[in-house]
Order: structure tokens, then C-alpha cells, then sequence
């Protein structure tokens, strides 16, 4: 079995605190991150949106704090992550501007990508972003966090994002090349794992401990978040960043270990849609709006006949013919008091009768299943 990076269109990329900053000065490796950003250049000129996850901020804040002794208390590290944040996103966008690349900075916590409506804006900001040319730099908001919601590893916060997104590759670029089937630090003779297709309780009894050192994530964690990006059917590859050119040397061959889906992300979100998430309305559609869906465009507000029931922007929706019968499911764009106010109507009316400018769609297609 073989992957390959070129395929990647839609690509995040995780950094950990040791490849991007100095563990004895407490500094960005300046060098490697700019390398790092000639890489991105090169890829998304072959046509790739890249988003970064990036680790170091508490890295970085502690030593501008002076916080360096070995354990630090919580409210310290939100300290030393609200000072870092700003050092790491200068530094980024320092590196990147050489390209002409524009850096965009996105603070997430837990609860961001659970809760339905802050997943929905947080999506469709970096979506607009990707669509823009923007490269997102996303991480964790340690400064809000608190012990029982945060991530505690960006290895987690990778995936989420990466499914968060609808990504079709996630990049973990730790100082390992890989899954092997004992810890290499402690066996010279461990095997490497370059391919799993399941991850079965064989593959997770594989993952050791985090190693010591400024970085919260280890081999379990990135299993964990293999785990939630293969079910939204993004790819997801553990490699060795720590020289320059990372991704680089990825894409000529590099040792790594792939974990590859079963399903496409688009396949994995329909499924979602589907079969995880309770309708609590209905959109009923003329036939021309019938037709259109059934040829694979989006629910547009004039096929729209009538709207029935209470839900929110986000919320799932059964799509129905005139004579009652299903037709799909879907997410809509509206809530249904703005859904109704706007039926019937041209998109381009949407602004002067809601007083906003939301989306043409009602329903996107990318959000929308067909079921009968």
C-alpha cells in the first residue's frame, strides 16, 4: 500500500513545541520554520489549501515570562500561552509573508468543535479563509481553557479541525518517523508500521508513553486522533519533522506511517448527516427544486414551498416533495423563522428581507443527502 502528499487538496498540518522551538532557549527555530513555509509554498502552488495546528505557545511565553522551571500551575501556563500566542503568530507570519502567503490566527477550544452552531461559524470562517488564500494557524485557546475541557494535545485539536473542515489529509509532524510495534527509544529492533488500515486493539496496544519534554501528546495521542480523523474519512500521516523541509521530504518518500479511511471526507460527513444527527424540520420543495437536487445542486429559498417546525442555523431537516414524500435530509443554512420569511424568494433578495447577507443556499449540497 502506498500514499502519496501530492494528492492532498485540502491539508492540516500539525506542529509540535519540540520541532518548532529550541527546548534549551525557549526561542522558534527560526530556520526550520521558515524552510516549513518554503514547503507550503510549493504545495499550494501545485493547488492545496494548508491550514497549520500549531503547539509552542506556552513553550515560548515561558521563557519571556520567566517561567522556567520544570512544572508550572495551569493559570501560569494560560499566562505563558496568552504571551506566546503573539510571539508564534508574529513568527509565522514573518515566515510565510516571504511567499506573499497571508496568515490568519484561530483560537479554538474544546467546546468550539462539539457545540453545533460554534463548529458551524468556526468552519466556515476557515473555510473562507482557505478560499481566500489565507494559510489559518490554528491552536488550542489555553488562556479560556481550564483542566476538564482543554484538549491538552494538538494532536486531538489536528483532527477535530481536520474534520471540522471536511480535510482530506492531516500531517502530524512529530520526532518520530512513525507508528512502530514497540517504543524505538527503548528497542533498536522495533519494526515500523509504514501502513494501517484499522485500527485495531493491536495498533493502540502499540502506543507508548509521551516522551519528556515540553510536548503534552505521545504516541497514544496520535492514535486517538488517527481515530477521529480515518471516521471522517480523512487520511492522516505521523512522520519526523525535526530536520528542515519536513513536508518535503514527506512528499519524496520519507519513512512515515499512513492511516487511511474507508470512505472519502465527503462520504463521511453524508453518513454523519444521515445517521447521527435527529431532523426537527421539514422543507417542503416544488418539483423544480425536486429536480435540481436529484441532479446534485443545492436547495436554493425559491423551490421552497413551505417550511415546518422550530430548529436553528445547523440544525438537520427532512427535505419533502409536495406530496409528502421524503426526498433527503440536510443541514440548513437558516433558522426556521428566517428559512420561512425567505421561501419562494430570489437568492438575491435574501439581505433586504433578513437584513443581513447569509448564505444563497439554504441547504448546501455538500450538506445535503438524498434519501428517497
Amino acid at each position: 500500500m502506498s500514499e502519496d502528499l501530492s494528492r492532498a487538496r485540502r491539508l492540516v498540518v500539525k506542529i509540535g513545541s519540540s520541532l518548532l522551538v529550541d527546548q534549551g532557549s525557549g526561542a522558534v527555530r527560526r530556520d526550520w520554520l521558515n524552510a516549513l513555509a518554503d514547503d507550503i509554498h510549493h504545495l499550494r502552488s501545485a493547488g492545496t489549501e494548508i491550514l497549520v495546528v500549531s503547539s509552542g505557545a506556552i513553550a515560548v511565553g515561558r521563557r519571556h515570562l520567566g517561567l522556567m522551571q520544570k512544572s508550572i500551575r495551569l493559570e501560569e501556563k494560560q499566562a505563558a500561552a496568552a504571551c506566546g500566542q503573539i510571539q508564534l503568530a508574529h513568527a509565522y507570519q514573518g515566515a510565510l509573508a516571504r511567499h506573499g502567503i497571508s496568515v490568519a490566527q484561530i483560537l479554538l477550544t474544546l467546546g468550539d468543535t462539539e457545540e453545533r452552531r460554534r463548529h458551524l461559524n468556526a468552519r466556515s470562517t476557515i473555510v473562507q479563509l482557505l478560499t481566500m488564500g489565507a494559510v489559518p494557524v490554528v491552536n488550542e485557546n489555553d488562556t479560556v481553557a481550564t483542566t476538564e475541557i482543554r484538549f491538552g494535545d494538538n494532536d486531538r485539536l489536528a483532527a477535530r479541525v481536520a474534520a471540522m473542515i471536511s480535510a482530506d489529509t492531516l500531517v502530524l509532524l512529530s520526532d518520530i518517523d512513525g507508528l512502530y510495534e514497540s517504543d524505538p527509544r527503548e528497542n533498536p529492533e522495533a519494526v515500523h508500521v509504514p501502513w494501517v488500515g484499522d485500527i485495531s486493539p493491536a495498533i493502540e496496544a502499540m502506543a507508548g508513553k509521551a516522551p519528556a519534554g515540553y510536548s503534552s501528546g505521545g504516541m497514544e495521542t496520535k492514535i486517538a486522533a488517527a481515530k477521529i480523523a480515518t471516521a471522517a474519512g480523512c487520511r492522516m500521516v505521523i512522520s519526523n519533522g525535526v530536520d528542515t523541509h519536513p513536508l518535503e521530504r514527506l512528499a519524496a518518500g520519507a519513512r512515515c506511517t499512513w492511516f487511511v479511511p474507508s470512505a472519502s471526507p465527503l462520504t463521511a460527513r453524508k453518513r454523519w448527516i444521515v445517521g447521527s444527527l435527529n431532523p426537527v424540520g421539514e422543507i417542503v420543495v416544488d418539483a423544480g427544486a425536486q429536480s435540481a437536487l436529484k441532479q446534485g445542486k443545492s436547495l436554493l429559498p425559491p423551490g421552497v414551498v413551505c417550511v415546518r417546525g422550530s430548529f436553528a442555523r445547523g440544525d438537520a431537516v427532512i427535505i419533502r416533495s409536495n406530496d409528502g414524500q421524503e426526498i433527503g435530509r440536510g443541514l440548513s443554512a437558516y433558522s426556521n423563522v428566517d428559512a420561512a420569511r425567505i421561501a419562494g424568494r430570489k437568492s438575491g433578495e435574501i439581505a433586504e428581507i433578513l437584513g443581513y447577507r447569509g448564505r444563497d443556499e439554504l441547504i448546501h449540497r455538500d450538506d445535503l443527502v438524498l434519501t428517497g
